[in-house]
């Protein structure tokens, strides 16, 4: 009886050990699990796809849009170095698109050139002083003014030019005696310009006139001025500068790749800013045979004719050459919308892998404006994929993120470590 009992109680025993090993073991295990996820969930980070400054600890609705925040992506997302990682949604939202780059192959390709309307220098005359002596009144004193030839610019008083009318007068009395020294003293005065009607004016009043006027020798329109009144002026110096407009240059810079295919009476379509709907065609009359070493740019110049004087001196122009000026088929082209523009440097920002929705910055060397794109220097490779829509948002991230940017980007980290040498072509 005793020995039965016995057996009742050892196997009770072994009963509660089998059951707390089998049931209370998963029981701890369920609350270890259950602990991490909580302090995944404490130290998990919500954000807003559209917004991603917005940086909160637990889930709801964005306080600027009112979306609903997303968990933000780790550090542990980025692909590379230099690289980072967007959220499929943040994508869709902003409608980020990318493009393929590849060789041009359509048949209009244009290089476009920017410059500026100017003066011609060839039409423009300088009014200069034929004596020396200070100027008492000057009726022209700001550039743009219309002046027509013979018109009065100034009154200087010379005192070389007082003794000289005095030794007229005095050789007027002895020219039928010293008809020769009469003769050289008059001759005197037209070297400083006088006409003969002024000199018979000084000897037939007798008296000798301190202000002398001085007279435009051409009609124009007056460039520069180039003193005051009361200044005092030697022979010779220049007073105005008098344009005639009726005939202007258009003066281009063309970056060193871009020498190659201009070359004098070739055609080109200038457009002007301040008449977009207007097309003037020219030709290249010009090309400077000297490189600009500092901007790395050649000076090309076309000339306009300007009847109705709407061309004026300062005007923003753009010169476009068609195909036919020999551009190149197999330049990779990139588009327009992928460049960022920083004023110093041309950037894109490339997606090196179609199933990994990761960017990276590249700085890039652009040359010729090809059908509503830049051909690629260097930086890029074909086949790459380059954001073509949306590319501000892109940049907005990687600024958030502490990565290269088009505000912090260091020129010298390029693409695979090599530093590529930035010429920006300007915009159409």
């Amino acid at each position: 009886m005793n020995r039965t009992i016995g057996y009742i109680v050892l196997a009770v025993l072994i009963g509660f050990m089998g059951g707390y090993f089998i049931f209370g073991t998963p029981s701890k295990k369920t609350d270890m699990e259950a602990h991490s996820q909580e302090g995944k969930r404490q130290s998990q980070i919500w954000t807003c796809s559209m917004h991603p400054q917005i940086m909160q600890s637990e889930p709801g609705d964005c306080p600027i849009c009112g979306m609903d925040l997303i968990p933000a992506e780790s550090e542990s997302d980025e692909v590379t170095k230099g690289q980072f990682k967007m959220s499929e949604n943040a994508m869709i939202l902003a409608n980020i698109t990318t493009t393929k780059i590849g060789s041009n192959s359509s048949r209009g390709q244009t290089l476009s050139l920017s410059g500026a309307i100017v003066a011609n220098k060839e039409a423009v005359a300088v009014q200069a002083s034929y004596f020396e002596g200070r100027i008492e009144k000057l009726f022209l004193n700001y550039e743009g003014e219309e002046v027509r030839k013979g018109q009065l610019l100034a009154t200087l008083y010379a005192p070389a030019l007082v003794s000289a009318q005095q030794e007229l007068l005095t050789a007027a009395n002895l020219k039928k005696t010293q008809p020769s020294l009469y003769k050289a003293v008059r001759n005197k005065l037209k070297l400083w310009k006088l006409t003969d009607a002024q000199i018979d004016k000084i000897e037939s009043s007798g008296k000798v006139r301190e202000h002398f006027p001085v007279y435009a020798n051409v009609s124009g329109t007056v460039s520069e001025v180039m003193v005051a009144a009361g200044d005092y002026v030697e022979k010779g110096a220049p007073l105005l500068k008098i344009a005639d407009l009726g005939t202007v240059w258009a003066v281009f810079d063309a970056y060193e790749n871009q020498v190659s295919l201009l070359k004098e009476g070739q055609s080109i379509t200038v457009k002007v800013k301040s008449f977009p709907d207007k097309r003037y065609e020219a030709t290249i009359s010009f090309v400077d045979p000297v490189l600009n070493a500092s901007t790395r740019t050649v000076r090309v110049r076309a000339v306009l004719k300007n009847t109705d004087g709407q061309l004026k001196p300062g005007m923003f122009v753009t010169g476009m050459l068609h195909e036919s000026s020999g551009i190149r088929d197999s330049a990779l082209v990139v588009p327009e919308s992928a460049v960022l523009w920083t004023g110093e440097r041309s950037l894109v920002y490339v997606k090196p892998d179609s199933l990994t929705p990761a960017f990276e910055l590249r700085e890039v060397h652009l040359g010729n404006t090809v059908d509503e794109g830049y051909t690629v220097l260097s930086g890029l490779e074909k086949g790459e994929a380059v954001v073509t829509n949306g590319t501000f948002t892109v940049d907005a991230a990687a600024q958030l993120k502490g990565k290269n940017s088009m505000m912090n980007h260091n020129h010298k980290e390029g693409h695979s470590g090599t530093s590529h040498e930035v010429q920006m072509t300007p915009q159409k």
